[in-house]
């Protein structure tokens, strides 16, 4: 067991740290709640904004389910764009074995992903769901 006085101190500075943070986000937490208790609720701050105009429509529309499911498949094929740029840089500058494997595992990986969302449908826009 280590009774260096100097990590002991510096432990007890971190938690002193972690536990004077957590009351500091608790506090706030505690005071945005009763600020937003305070203004109370109308029915103009309840219904939607529409530049000035009274509202047409419920703002709660529907939404098509394909054009949520293109969404959230750009964003994942964004991500792994973003994650191969930098195993292209690093092969420009001397290619190894273990890094070329990665990336055609990786790639492999996504191609495999991207013929089941093929297959399964995902990408079809004139079939219904």
């Amino acid at each position: 067991m280590n009774k260096n006085p100097v990590v002991k101190l510096n432990s007890m500075l971190l938690w002193g740290c972690v536990i004077l943070v957590f009351f500091v986000c608790m506090v706030l937490f505690v005071l945005g709640f009763w600020v937003s208790m305070m203004s109370g609720m109308s029915r103009e701050k309840g219904s939607c904004y529409e530049c000035g105009f009274e509202p047409i429509r419920t703002a709660r529309s529907s939404f098509s389910l394909r054009f949520f499911l293109l969404g959230v498949m750009f964003v994942v094929f964004d991500v792994e764009v973003v994650m191969m740029v930098p195993v292209f840089f690093g092969l420009s500058f001397g290619s190894s074995l273990i890094s070329v494997l990665c990336l055609l595992s990786f790639i492999l990986i996504l191609a495999v992903g991207c013929l089941y969302e093929r297959r399964d449908g995902s990408m079809d826009w004139v079939s219904e769901l």
